[in-house]
């Protein structure tokens, strides 16, 4: 019959679903993954093992457990750029980037980078112990060179998901945008790490608190909100950033430990943890539900109202979660107001909770506000542009 329609037959339609559902995800997707977690696992433990025992060599195992991402990461893309060169298909060459005559899709190039400037850390890092003592600030320039790497570990890892995400099936980029979400969430984690000094809960009254967060979170949350599309995607990342986060303030303290260079002020007899999280998620929120309106589909109407609803949400979730942070009700297992590290004398604003007022008038503080809210608006335009980029990103 002229109007007869083509049915394809169950064999067929059983052979399509069966070809779609058992692409498999990518090892290195599974690679860079546990190379992210390798890193923040090791970071948190890092920082622990200095409030609490203080004596520092590259063989601690929080050092070897950050250097492993390096070396997953390094291998693990070094392999796919030999393999990619050597081995791969003119189909897989046109689908990379050529860089000094190797062929691999870029995040593999930047990752494995970053390993190596992780590894080429440990040495300075040793060296500038031997030289200057132990750190007093989290941002030492062989800590920052190793950051640097660790970003470029998980930047290169989230490259190369997207470029898979944006030539794969509806299934397969389902799984692989799982992981997506899951490598932003631990970027986001080391961004808190960076302004980890300037978000302790007796500054959360000042504006340097908002400045900092500001700069740090919407960068990474709008960037991951745009590249994956989903539709809670920016509160998937910061529902991993805390959960991570909260649950590294629960374990670490189960393990003993003592200080073993002084100056100690206080008896310790387990790992002293980092403090209770930002709540990021309360803005993650807004920022998803702002995606979803009339105002997404202009880009500076969105980057200026996103950000003064992340800086609003921030404040309005924050402010009085501070108040509770510096109270008696803080010191339990769960918000853990009453971890503070060894060396910390007990005339310390953190041990003594109260608030630090960073800004020395009414003044300097709505100054300090209007700062933040510039800050965030950067950082959301810049996240916004990394996005938009990453989900054009093929190789």
């Amino acid at each position: 019959m002229a109007n007869s329609i083509a049915v394809p037959s169950p064999a067929a339609v059983h052979t399509a679903r069966t070809a779609a559902v058992a692409e498999p995800v990518p090892w290195y997707a599974w690679t860079v993954a546990a190379a992210a977690t390798c890193a923040i696992v090791g970071l948190h433990w890092d920082i622990s093992w200095h409030m609490t025992i203080g004596r520092d060599t590259f063989w601690t195992p929080a050092h070897l457990c950050i250097q492993a991402c390096a070396v997953i990461g390094c291998l693990s893309c070094a392999y796919l750029i030999l393999n990619t060169t050597f081995h791969g298909d003119i189909a897989n060459k046109r689908g990379s980037v050529r860089v000094l005559g190797f062929y691999a899709p870029l995040g593999a190039f930047i990752a494995a980078w970053g390993g190596v400037a992780m590894l080429t850390s440990a040495p300075f890092d040793d060296w500038w112990h031997n030289a200057y003592g132990l750190d007093v600030k989290i941002l030492s320039p062989p800590h920052v060179l190793l950051l640097i790497g660790i970003l470029a570990v998980e930047g290169g890892g989230l490259l190369l998901v997207m470029g898979k995400m944006n030539s794969s099936s509806a299934e397969l980029r389902r799984k692989l945008d799982a992981i997506f979400l899951y490598l932003g969430g631990v970027i986001l984690i080391q961004m808190m790490i960076l302004v980890y000094e300037y978000s302790d809960r007796v500054l959360q009254h000042s504006a340097i608190f908002y400045r900092a967060v500001g700069l740090a979170a919407p960068v990474v949350l709008v960037a991951i909100a745009a590249a994956s599309g989903r539709r809670w995607a920016a509160t998937t990342v910061a529902t991993v950033y805390m959960f991570f986060w909260a649950a590294m303030l629960w374990i670490l303290p189960l393990f003993p430990a003592e200080p073993k260079l002084g100056p100690v002020y206080r008896q310790i007899t387990h790992m002293v943890p980092m403090a209770f999280p930002v709540l990021l998620i309360a803005p993650a929120f807004v920022l998803d539900l702002l995606r979803g309106s009339k105002i997404a589909q202009s880009k500076w109407k969105f980057a200026i109202v996103a950000s003064v609803l992340f800086l609003a949400a921030l404040i309005v979730a924050q402010w009085p979660f501070a108040n509770l942070l510096t109270s008696a009700h803080a010191n339990n297992w769960f918000l853990g107001g009453q971890y503070h590290p060894a060396s910390e004398p007990t005339s310390a604003s953190d041990v003594r909770a109260i608030f630090v007022h960073y800004e020395r008038s009414v003044g300097q503080f709505w100054s300090g506000i209007g700062i933040a809210l510039i800050g965030t608006l950067f950082s959301t335009s810049i996240g916004l542009a990394c996005g938009n980029w990453m989900r054009r990103v093929q190789r």
